[in-house]
């Protein structure tokens, strides 16, 4: 039983892989735990979302990935 974890954009760089699997179910508190310290520094950005089956969270500390789901860790998108 696991979750996909995907880090985009420049948390790709900051977590040193493109993703990683982690064991189910994965809260908030889990996810800050297994993605190491410059990424979790990131995740508490304002601007830095996080999407658990396809879905944005509104409230990404109310993440509850279960077995199969993927997490995408979404940076701030610049751009004009």
């Amino acid at each position: 039983m696991s979750v996909r974890i995907l880090f985009l954009g420049p948390l790709r760089d900051l977590a040193d892989a493109p993703e990683m699997l982690v064991e189910a179910p994965l809260d908030w508190a889990g996810l800050l735990a297994v993605v190491g310290p410059a990424v979790a520094a990131q995740l508490g950005e304002a601007r830095v979302n996080v999407a658990c089956g396809g879905r944005v969270l509104a409230d990404k500390t109310a993440l509850a990935a279960q077995d199969g789901d993927e997490v995408a860790l979404l940076p701030p998108v610049s751009g004009g």
